[in-house]
């Protein structure tokens, strides 16, 4: 809170720390307990800069379940077998989309179903009768994913460092920034069994990284692996197919608040966001072959409300606004779309190809919003993790199809919704998210699949000061990097 500067996107709250330089994140945790996670915010380089930041409960305070006997961090990466930096350069390049990955990860290990790979897979011990906190993250660069234990049930009691109203599953859907607490309990016959996880693929017909990562929860009177045969192979997981939107949708609509949940009412800003992608044509003169290898000889490009979001270069967009400085953004990003037309049939395709800008949405101190994020089909439809910097939000309603004031403000749950930081928008479908503009400073609204962040799918929230030292921004700090 009043800390923008330790945000982090680049070009958004700070210029990128250079080679070589050093800059210290400071801030103040406020109201969240539970699994949070740091990573880099430039280019592609959080394929391999991230972490788990945990918020333990306070000293005195405890859980608001039985404390666990143990806890492990399960972080869920995806890695390629070559620089991701070069893949995404190449992606820009030729406009079409960026090669995916050759594995996923947990814990930076990719488990036994990779050549090679086995003699390093994680292994989470548990003692019979124990219950261990997973927490789980997913730090992948582009894909969501299903996550399950084999023969253990999960007991969800937390998401984005808040706590929910606990709920037994087999299986949890995370898209790339989202994390979930889950409790397990050993209460199995002693054995190995596989924890795994693999793409929720919800984009018909695109290339995804169809390979199963996994490590094994290991009872520790189990047979040892070593003495050999068969009683000691993990007992295998199973996963929901790769399209299964059921599953996902049955995990993500089962979340909700523990308690009553004080719901902003009276919206100040009701928005409506269009998230998707789009097509560029050809540019005149340039090389149809090698920069146009995108659909028909077009270029890969993503949107919100038509405006491809376009990074300043030489401030950040808090800078500029702290320091006054001309020229850098605009102040006109749409409160709705600048057409209206059925965001989730058959688009025409002069609809296809968005603007590219720098333009941010002012919203006043203490100004409550409203964000409807409607899907599109344009090019494909696919499930969209929106994710918020600066704030925790409600998630009031999600469903299919074309959002209709009229019908589906009905189904809005204002009494316990689930709060988050990132939305998972539904295939062709539609989220709703409340939040009070509490914390002053430029704020990123974006997907959080990497690749369509580098096609522009994002926008920031300006958020004015209020009154008053606790309302307003403060001082850049001194070590913040210059661009």
């Amino acid at each position: 809170m009043r800390t923008a500067w330790a945000d982090g996107p680049e070009f958004v709250t700070q210029c990128p720390i250079r080679p070589g330089g050093s800059y210290t994140y400071r801030f103040t945790i406020e109201g969240q307990e539970g699994t949070l996670w740091w990573h880099a915010h430039s280019s592609w380089l959080r394929a391999t800069v991230y972490g788990a930041l945990i918020i333990h409960p306070k000293e005195g305070s405890s859980y608001p379940f039985q404390k666990p006997t143990r806890e492990t961090p399960i972080l869920l990466g995806e890695w390629w077998n070559a620089n991701p930096i070069d893949v995404v350069r190449e992606a820009t390049r030729t406009g079409a989309a960026p090669n995916v990955s050759d594995a996923y990860t947990i814990n930076g290990q990719p488990g036994d179903f990779y050549n090679c790979s086995s003699a390093d897979t994680v292994i989470v011990p548990m003692d019979a009768g124990e219950t261990n906190l997973l927490r789980v993250i997913n730090s992948g660069l582009n894909q969501q994913l299903f996550f399950t234990v084999a023969n253990h049930k999960l007991t969800v009691v937390g998401a984005d460092a808040s706590y929910l109203k606990p709920f037994t599953t087999n299986v949890i859907m995370l898209g790339p920034g989202q994390t979930t607490d889950v409790l397990i309990t050993a209460n199995q016959p002693p054995a190995r069994y596989y924890i795994a996880a693999r793409a929720y693929a919800s984009a018909q017909g695109a290339p995804f990284d169809n390979t199963t990562t996994t490590a094994i929860l290991e009872y520790k009177t189990a047979p040892c692996p070593a003495k050999g045969g068969a009683s000691s192979k993990p007992v295998n997981a199973s996963l929901p197919k790769f399209n299964d939107t059921a599953t996902a949708t049955t995990f993500t609509t089962s979340l909700r608040s523990p308690q009553k949940a004080e719901v902003p009412t009276d919206i100040d800003e009701s928005l409506f966001f269009t998230v998707g992608l789009g097509i560029n044509q050809c540019p005149p003169g340039a090389n149809k072959a090698s920069t146009c290898q995108g659909p028909n000889g077009t270029r890969f490009a993503a949107s919100m409300n038509n405006i491809s979001f376009v990074l300043p270069s030489n401030f950040s967009l808090l800078q500029a606004h702290h320091q006054g400085i001309p020229g850098v953004f605009t102040t006109d990003f749409p409160a709705a779309p600048p057409v209206k037309f059925d965001y989730t049939g058959n688009v025409s395709q002069s609809l296809w190809q968005p603007v590219p800008a720098t333009k941010v949405y002012k919203l006043k101190y203490g100004a409550k919003v409203q964000v409807v994020l409607q899907g599109t089909s344009i090019f494909t439809a696919e499930n969209h993790p929106i994710h918020l910097h600066g704030y925790d939000f409600y998630i009031v309603a999600e469903g299919f199809g074309n959002f209709n004031p009229q019908k589906d403000t009905a189904k809005f749950n204002l009494v316990d919704p689930p709060m988050r930081n990132t939305a998972s928008v539904p295939v062709g479908g539609w989220a709703v998210i409340r939040f009070v503009a509490d914390n002053p400073g430029t704020w990123l609204l974006h997907c959080h699949l990497d690749v369509h962040i580098t096609w522009g799918l994002a926008m920031s929230f300006l958020v004015e000061d209020g009154v008053g030292v606790f309302q307003t921004l403060e001082a850049p700090p001194a070590d913040l990097p210059v661009c």
